[in-house]
């Protein structure tokens, strides 16, 4: 599955279904989140049983407030519209998968 491009107008779609939800809040110009970025999408590729989602926080800061983003990047894991867990910074993959699967 690829990932989504979470916006305010699709964000309640993306969270609402039955799969744990990872959130990547990023912004274009943040070197760390570039690092990040394509290990997320590694994870899109291999996991279909996650939903994930990437949040541009320049576009949309009424997100990354409502998740109280201090830092980019910052990874958000839902589950039934639940917060799960919620780190901040450079993760290797391993990391971040045991972040969804905890």
């Amino acid at each position: 599955m690829s990932v989504i491009n979470v916006t305010a107008a699709n964000f309640d779609e993306v969270i609402s279904g039955d799969k744990k939800v990872l959130l990547d809040f990023f912004a274009t110009w943040c070197g760390p989140c570039q690092m990040v970025s394509p290990i997320v999408d590694e994870i899109a590729d291999e996991h279909p049983e996650y939903t994930v989602g990437k949040i541009d926080t320049d576009d949309e800061p009424e997100l990354a407030a409502k998740f109280g983003v201090m830092s980019i990047p910052t990874l958000v894991v839902l589950q039934d519209k639940k917060l799960v867990s919620k780190t901040v910074g450079k993760h290797s993959k391993a990391d971040i998968l045991k972040l969804l699967e905890g």
